[in-house]
């Protein structure tokens, strides 16, 4: 584990030093200028990957400020007779916050594309974007310098598929963007759910992952059966040939389980150690059983229902 983290603080290092002009195409007007000045004549970046700031983490930070000081510069560049900060929002509020005047910087002369690149590298590789806010600042990237997934991870120094499959999470409708920005669904549920033909029926899955607790191997388990399921159309119809071999419910639906239906099953149980039984009443009905053997089964399964 310690090797994985070391070679990530390298390519990290890496990626922010080739802003600052390493290599053969480097230039003495990139290399930053280290100084202090003052708060008030800095601006702040209009192309700031980073939508949310935690006020909990601020509040640590600011305190962390007050006691020794701001340790690590943000960066800026020049514009007019103040400067716009490129990395470091979250530094410089909580420097604001402490009463500072004056805080350390690194200057250096970025255009636009570097400026939004250096955002990009602080923010991602450095810093804990939700991945909405990474996909966001991905496309806006890609969209404004007309370059590849391929080319804007060379430039970062990250991998093709991650650029990629965090940027189609923007193809998702808005409320299941919402449970990836706010950590109800990971990015394995998400990539799971796209996989289902339509908005409506991700957002119905979505939230059906959220209700039972579903891990990602159930959800991708769910989105499977969907997926090979005819829509109720076609399915009620003895006469449409795609109904023909799938298994139909019966009037009760106790007897009919799909796949993921058994997976829930199976994990419920393994979490709150007793049998677990669902019955289906129809495609959104049915009824959950929770069997205990003993009083402190039913007292703990209490608790836990009360959590």
């Amino acid at each position: 584990m310690e090797r994985t983290d070391n070679k990530n603080s390298q390519r990290m290092g890496r990626g922010l030093e080739s802003l600052f002009g390493a290599g053969a195409e480097a230039s003495h007007q990139s290399e930053p200028t280290k100084g202090d000045i003052p708060v008030g004549v800095i601006e702040t970046n209009p192309n700031q990957p980073r939508k949310h700031f935690d006020p909990d983490e601020l509040a640590k930070l600011r305190q962390s400020i007050q006691e020794h000081g701001l340790l690590q510069p943000v960066l800026v560049r020049p514009k007019g007779e103040r400067f716009q900060l490129i990395a470091g929002e979250r530094r410089l509020r909580a420097a604001i916050d402490a009463g500072l005047e004056n805080i350390p910087v690194h200057i250096v002369n970025f255009d636009d594309q570097k400026t939004m690149e250096a955002a990009l590298v602080e923010n991602v590789q450095r810093s804990d974007l939700n991945p909405i806010e990474k996909a966001q600042g991905f496309k806006d990237y890609l969209g404004r310098f007309q370059m590849t997934h391929d080319e804007l991870a060379k430039r970062l120094g990250m991998g093709r598929p991650t650029i990629t499959n965090l940027v189609a999470l923007l193809e998702l409708p808005a409320e299941v963007q919402d449970a990836v920005r706010s950590g109800q669904i990971t990015t394995g549920h998400a990539k799971a759910i796209k996989g289902l033909p339509s908005g409506d029926k991700q957002a119905t899955v979505c939230k059906q992952v959220i209700a039972m607790g579903l891990s990602v191997h159930a959800t991708e388990q769910m989105v499977r059966q969907q997926a090979s399921t005819p829509s109720n159309s076609s399915s009620t119809n003895p006469a449409d040939p795609a109904a023909k071999g799938s298994p139909a419910p019966t009037a009760s639906g106790s007897d009919f389980k799909t796949d993921h239906v058994r997976g829930i099953e199976e994990e419920l149980a393994g979490k709150l150690a007793m049998k677990v039984a669902i019955k289906l009443k129809g495609p959104e009905k049915g009824t959950v059983t929770i069997a205990f053997e003993t009083g402190d089964d039913f007292e703990r399964l209490v608790e836990r229902l009360r959590l």
